[in-house]
Protein backbone atom coordinates (compact mmCIF):
# COMPACT_ATOMS: atom_id res chain seq x y z
CA UNK A 1 0.00 0.00 0.00
CA UNK A 2 1.35 3.45 -0.93
CA UNK A 3 2.26 6.12 1.62
CA UNK A 4 -0.36 8.90 2.07
CA UNK A 5 0.12 11.64 -0.50
CA UNK A 6 1.82 9.33 -3.03
CA UNK A 7 0.55 7.19 -5.82
CA UNK A 8 1.75 3.93 -7.28
CA UNK A 9 3.38 5.61 -10.28
CA UNK A 10 5.45 7.91 -8.01
CA UNK A 11 6.51 4.94 -5.92
CA UNK A 12 7.52 2.93 -8.98
CA UNK A 13 9.46 5.87 -10.45
CA UNK A 14 11.29 6.40 -7.15
CA UNK A 15 12.14 2.71 -7.03
CA UNK A 16 13.48 2.80 -10.58
CA UNK A 17 15.57 5.90 -9.73
CA UNK A 18 17.01 4.30 -6.61
CA UNK A 19 17.76 1.08 -8.50
CA UNK A 20 19.46 3.04 -11.26
CA UNK A 21 21.58 4.89 -8.72
CA UNK A 22 22.47 1.63 -7.00
CA UNK A 23 23.41 -0.01 -10.31
CA UNK A 24 25.56 2.98 -11.25
CA UNK A 25 27.51 2.83 -7.99
CA UNK A 26 27.88 -0.95 -8.31
CA UNK A 27 29.25 -0.50 -11.84
CA UNK A 28 31.65 2.20 -10.61
CA UNK A 29 32.84 -0.05 -7.81
CA UNK A 30 33.63 -2.83 -10.28
CA UNK A 31 35.65 -0.45 -12.47
CA UNK A 32 37.52 1.21 -9.62
CA UNK A 33 38.22 -2.15 -7.96
CA UNK A 34 40.34 -1.98 -4.83
CA UNK A 35 41.41 1.67 -4.97
CA UNK A 36 42.13 2.99 -1.48
CA UNK A 37 41.04 6.57 -0.87
CA UNK A 38 41.63 9.18 1.81
CA UNK A 39 40.14 12.68 1.86
CA UNK A 40 41.03 15.47 4.29
CA UNK A 41 42.20 13.09 7.00
CA UNK A 42 39.54 10.38 6.63
CA UNK A 43 39.67 7.00 4.85
CA UNK A 44 36.68 6.88 2.51
CA UNK A 45 34.96 4.68 -0.07
CA UNK A 46 36.64 5.52 -3.38
CA UNK A 47 33.27 5.60 -5.20
CA UNK A 48 31.20 7.30 -2.49
CA UNK A 49 30.56 11.01 -1.90
CA UNK A 50 33.45 12.57 0.00
CA UNK A 51 34.07 16.16 -1.20
CA UNK A 52 31.85 19.22 -1.56
CA UNK A 53 29.73 19.46 -4.70
CA UNK A 54 31.09 22.99 -5.08
CA UNK A 55 34.75 22.02 -4.72
CA UNK A 56 36.69 24.11 -7.22
CA UNK A 57 38.57 21.03 -8.39
CA UNK A 58 35.23 19.69 -9.66
CA UNK A 59 33.54 22.86 -10.87
CA UNK A 60 36.46 24.44 -12.76
CA UNK A 61 39.42 22.03 -12.54
CA UNK A 62 41.21 24.28 -10.04
CA UNK A 63 43.72 21.85 -8.60
CA UNK A 64 46.98 19.98 -9.02
CA UNK A 65 48.08 16.39 -8.61
CA UNK A 66 51.01 14.00 -8.60
CA UNK A 67 51.25 10.32 -9.56
CA UNK A 68 53.98 8.05 -8.20
CA UNK A 69 54.83 4.46 -9.03
CA UNK A 70 54.48 1.99 -6.15
CA UNK A 71 56.57 -1.19 -5.98
CA UNK A 72 55.98 -3.64 -3.10
CA UNK A 73 54.20 -0.94 -1.15
CA UNK A 74 56.99 1.64 -1.54
CA UNK A 75 56.40 4.83 -3.60
CA UNK A 76 59.17 6.05 -5.91
CA UNK A 77 60.71 9.55 -5.96
CA UNK A 78 58.38 11.10 -3.38
CA UNK A 79 60.62 14.11 -2.74
CA UNK A 80 60.74 15.10 -6.41
CA UNK A 81 56.97 14.81 -6.72
CA UNK A 82 56.54 16.94 -3.58
CA UNK A 83 58.74 19.68 -5.04
CA UNK A 84 56.82 19.62 -8.31
CA UNK A 85 53.41 19.86 -6.63
CA UNK A 86 54.68 22.97 -4.84
CA UNK A 87 55.65 24.49 -8.19
CA UNK A 88 52.23 23.64 -9.65
CA UNK A 89 50.38 25.17 -6.69
CA UNK A 90 52.47 28.33 -6.94
CA UNK A 91 51.78 28.50 -10.68
CA UNK A 92 48.02 28.40 -10.01
CA UNK A 93 48.31 30.97 -7.23
CA UNK A 94 47.08 28.50 -4.59
CA UNK A 95 48.47 28.37 -1.03
CA UNK A 96 51.41 26.16 -0.11
CA UNK A 97 50.63 22.50 0.45
CA UNK A 98 50.53 20.99 3.92
CA UNK A 99 53.03 18.19 3.32
CA UNK A 100 52.36 16.65 6.73
CA UNK A 101 48.74 16.24 5.61
CA UNK A 102 49.82 14.66 2.32
CA UNK A 103 52.26 12.32 4.11
CA UNK A 104 49.49 11.21 6.49
CA UNK A 105 47.28 10.33 3.52
CA UNK A 106 50.09 8.45 1.79
CA UNK A 107 50.81 6.47 4.95
CA UNK A 108 47.12 5.60 5.31
CA UNK A 109 46.48 4.36 1.76
CA UNK A 110 49.74 2.38 1.65
CA UNK A 111 49.09 0.69 5.00
CA UNK A 112 47.91 -2.91 5.11
CA UNK A 113 48.67 -5.40 2.37
CA UNK A 114 51.52 -4.02 0.20
CA UNK A 115 50.60 -3.06 -3.36
CA UNK A 116 52.95 -5.15 -5.50
CA UNK A 117 52.75 -2.81 -8.50
CA UNK A 118 50.53 0.21 -8.65
CA UNK A 119 50.12 3.93 -8.51
CA UNK A 120 49.81 6.47 -5.74
CA UNK A 121 48.04 9.69 -6.64
CA UNK A 122 47.51 12.75 -4.50
CA UNK A 123 45.37 15.69 -5.52
CA UNK A 124 45.09 19.15 -3.99
CA UNK A 125 42.23 21.43 -5.03
CA UNK A 126 41.29 25.01 -4.27
CA UNK A 127 38.57 23.74 -1.96
CA UNK A 128 34.95 24.88 -1.90
CA UNK A 129 34.28 27.88 -4.08
CA UNK A 130 31.77 29.71 -6.28
CA UNK A 131 30.38 28.12 -9.41
CA UNK A 132 32.52 30.39 -11.60
CA UNK A 133 36.26 30.92 -11.83
CA UNK A 134 36.53 33.26 -8.83
CA UNK A 135 37.98 31.74 -5.65
CA UNK A 136 36.87 31.91 -2.03
CA UNK A 137 39.28 31.85 0.90
CA UNK A 138 38.53 28.19 1.44
CA UNK A 139 40.81 25.52 2.92
CA UNK A 140 42.45 23.32 0.30
CA UNK A 141 41.03 19.86 -0.33
CA UNK A 142 43.47 16.93 0.00
CA UNK A 143 42.75 13.61 -1.74
CA UNK A 144 45.12 10.63 -1.69
CA UNK A 145 44.46 7.38 -3.54
CA UNK A 146 46.37 4.20 -4.31
CA UNK A 147 45.66 1.00 -6.18
CA UNK A 148 47.04 -1.75 -8.35
CA UNK A 149 47.96 -0.99 -11.96
CA UNK A 150 48.01 -3.49 -14.85
CA UNK A 151 51.47 -4.28 -16.26
CA UNK A 152 52.64 -1.98 -19.04
CA UNK A 153 52.76 -3.15 -22.65
CA UNK A 154 56.29 -3.95 -23.80
CA UNK A 155 56.18 -1.27 -26.51
CA UNK A 156 53.81 1.49 -27.57
CA UNK A 157 52.29 2.97 -30.68
CA UNK A 158 51.88 6.75 -30.49
CA UNK A 159 49.50 8.81 -32.59
CA UNK A 160 50.08 12.45 -33.50
CA UNK A 161 46.87 14.34 -32.77
CA UNK A 162 45.53 17.35 -34.72
CA UNK A 163 45.41 19.60 -31.64
CA UNK A 164 48.25 21.59 -30.13
CA UNK A 165 49.65 22.39 -26.71
CA UNK A 166 49.94 26.09 -25.92
CA UNK A 167 53.47 26.54 -24.62
CA UNK A 168 52.56 30.09 -23.56
CA UNK A 169 49.48 29.08 -21.58
CA UNK A 170 49.14 30.21 -17.96
CA UNK A 171 49.23 26.53 -16.97
CA UNK A 172 52.04 25.37 -19.29
CA UNK A 173 54.37 23.10 -17.36
CA UNK A 174 51.96 22.72 -14.43
CA UNK A 175 50.41 19.36 -13.48
CA UNK A 176 46.82 20.48 -13.06
CA UNK A 177 43.56 18.58 -12.78
CA UNK A 178 42.29 20.25 -15.98
CA UNK A 179 42.81 17.15 -18.12
CA UNK A 180 39.90 17.28 -20.57
CA UNK A 181 42.07 17.87 -23.64
CA UNK A 182 44.19 14.87 -22.65
CA UNK A 183 41.08 12.71 -22.38
CA UNK A 184 39.97 13.76 -25.88
CA UNK A 185 43.45 13.27 -27.36
CA UNK A 186 43.99 9.86 -25.78
CA UNK A 187 40.60 8.65 -27.02
CA UNK A 188 41.58 9.82 -30.52
CA UNK A 189 44.84 7.85 -30.28
CA UNK A 190 43.17 4.71 -28.94
CA UNK A 191 40.58 4.79 -31.72
CA UNK A 192 43.57 4.50 -34.09
CA UNK A 193 45.26 1.67 -32.22
CA UNK A 194 47.58 3.88 -30.19
CA UNK A 195 48.79 3.64 -26.62
CA UNK A 196 49.54 7.36 -26.29
CA UNK A 197 48.83 10.60 -28.13
CA UNK A 198 51.52 13.13 -29.04
CA UNK A 199 51.03 16.90 -29.29
CA UNK A 200 52.86 19.56 -31.24
CA UNK A 201 52.99 23.00 -29.65
CA UNK A 202 51.59 26.20 -31.13
CA UNK A 203 54.67 26.87 -33.30
CA UNK A 204 54.76 23.36 -34.74
CA UNK A 205 57.47 21.86 -32.53
CA UNK A 206 57.30 18.54 -30.73
CA UNK A 207 55.87 18.90 -27.22
CA UNK A 208 54.68 15.87 -25.22
CA UNK A 209 52.14 13.10 -24.78
CA UNK A 210 48.93 13.26 -22.74
CA UNK A 211 50.71 11.83 -19.72
CA UNK A 212 54.26 11.26 -20.89
CA UNK A 213 57.39 12.95 -22.21
CA UNK A 214 58.87 11.96 -25.53
CA UNK A 215 62.49 11.29 -26.53
CA UNK A 216 63.93 10.64 -29.99
CA UNK A 217 67.26 9.16 -31.05
CA UNK A 218 68.91 10.86 -34.04
CA UNK A 219 72.45 10.00 -35.15
CA UNK A 220 72.99 8.16 -31.90
CA UNK A 221 72.10 11.18 -29.73
CA UNK A 222 69.12 11.35 -27.40
CA UNK A 223 66.96 14.43 -27.91
CA UNK A 224 63.85 15.66 -26.07
CA UNK A 225 61.81 18.88 -26.23
CA UNK A 226 63.09 21.61 -23.92
CA UNK A 227 60.75 22.98 -21.25
CA UNK A 228 60.25 26.21 -23.22
CA UNK A 229 58.48 24.07 -25.83
CA UNK A 230 55.70 23.46 -23.29
CA UNK A 231 56.02 19.94 -21.89
CA UNK A 232 55.60 19.07 -18.24
CA UNK A 233 58.90 18.65 -16.43
CA UNK A 234 58.29 14.95 -15.88
CA UNK A 235 60.01 13.33 -12.91
CA UNK A 236 60.99 10.33 -15.05
CA UNK A 237 62.08 12.68 -17.86
CA UNK A 238 64.39 14.55 -15.48
CA UNK A 239 65.87 11.34 -14.09
CA UNK A 240 66.44 9.88 -17.55
CA UNK A 241 68.35 13.03 -18.55
CA UNK A 242 70.40 13.10 -15.32
CA UNK A 243 71.17 9.40 -15.13
CA UNK A 244 71.99 8.96 -18.82
CA UNK A 245 74.43 11.88 -18.65
CA UNK A 246 75.87 10.38 -15.48
CA UNK A 247 76.47 7.15 -17.43
CA UNK A 248 78.16 8.96 -20.33
CA UNK A 249 75.30 9.22 -22.84
CA UNK A 250 74.61 12.44 -24.75
CA UNK A 251 71.16 13.87 -24.02
CA UNK A 252 70.05 17.27 -25.33
CA UNK A 253 66.87 19.19 -24.50
CA UNK A 254 66.06 21.67 -27.26
CA UNK A 255 63.27 22.81 -29.59
CA UNK A 256 62.52 19.97 -32.02
CA UNK A 257 60.43 20.27 -35.21
CA UNK A 258 57.67 17.69 -35.65
CA UNK A 259 59.60 16.43 -38.68
CA UNK A 260 62.16 15.00 -36.24
CA UNK A 261 59.76 12.09 -35.81
CA UNK A 262 60.38 11.01 -39.40
CA UNK A 263 64.17 11.23 -38.95
CA UNK A 264 64.37 9.42 -35.64
CA UNK A 265 65.78 5.90 -35.65
CA UNK A 266 64.35 5.24 -32.18
CA UNK A 267 61.66 6.83 -30.04
CA UNK A 268 60.64 6.25 -26.44
CA UNK A 269 58.25 7.83 -23.97
CA UNK A 270 58.63 8.24 -20.23
CA UNK A 271 56.29 8.67 -17.28
CA UNK A 272 56.01 7.72 -13.63
CA UNK A 273 54.01 4.61 -14.51
CA UNK A 274 55.43 3.79 -17.95
CA UNK A 275 59.09 4.27 -16.89
CA UNK A 276 61.02 4.08 -20.21
CA UNK A 277 58.69 2.66 -22.86
CA UNK A 278 59.97 1.96 -26.40
CA UNK A 279 57.79 3.17 -29.28
CA UNK A 280 57.27 0.69 -32.13
CA UNK A 281 55.13 2.97 -34.32
CA UNK A 282 54.34 6.64 -34.84
CA UNK A 283 51.04 6.61 -36.70
CA UNK A 284 51.86 4.20 -39.57
CA UNK A 285 55.65 4.63 -39.37
CA UNK A 286 57.27 1.53 -37.84
CA UNK A 287 60.35 1.69 -35.63
CA UNK A 288 62.63 -0.86 -33.95
CA UNK A 289 61.51 -1.25 -30.35
CA UNK A 290 63.52 -1.30 -28.34
CA UNK A 291 66.42 -0.03 -30.39
CA UNK A 292 69.90 -0.31 -28.89
CA UNK A 293 69.98 3.20 -27.41
CA UNK A 294 66.50 2.85 -25.90
CA UNK A 295 67.47 -0.52 -24.42
CA UNK A 296 70.51 1.09 -22.82
CA UNK A 297 68.42 3.95 -21.42
CA UNK A 298 65.87 1.50 -20.00
CA UNK A 299 68.62 -0.55 -18.36
CA UNK A 300 70.13 2.55 -16.75
CA UNK A 301 66.78 3.73 -15.47
CA UNK A 302 65.68 0.33 -14.16
CA UNK A 303 68.98 -0.25 -12.36
CA UNK A 304 69.31 3.16 -10.77
CA UNK A 305 65.63 3.43 -9.80
CA UNK A 306 66.00 0.18 -7.84
CA UNK A 307 69.09 1.52 -6.09
CA UNK A 308 67.75 5.04 -5.45
CA UNK A 309 64.13 4.91 -4.30
CA UNK A 310 63.95 8.64 -3.53
CA UNK A 311 66.57 10.20 -5.82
Amino acid sequence: MSEPGTNEQDTNEQGILEQGTSDRYTSQSRRVGDVRAWVNGVRVDATGPSIAAVDHGITVGDGVFETCKVIDGVPFALARHARRVDRSLAGLGLPDADHKMIDAGIKDVLSGEPIAYGRLRYTITGGAGPLGSDRDASPLTYIVTAGRTPPNPVTAKVVVVPWTRNERSATAGLKTTSYAENVVALAYAKDRGGTEAVFANSVGNLCEGTGSNIFVVVDGEILTPDLASGPLAGVTRDLVIEWCREEGLTVRAEPLPMSILTRATEVFITSSIKDVMPVHAIDDQLLPAPGPVTAQVAEIFNRLSRERLDP
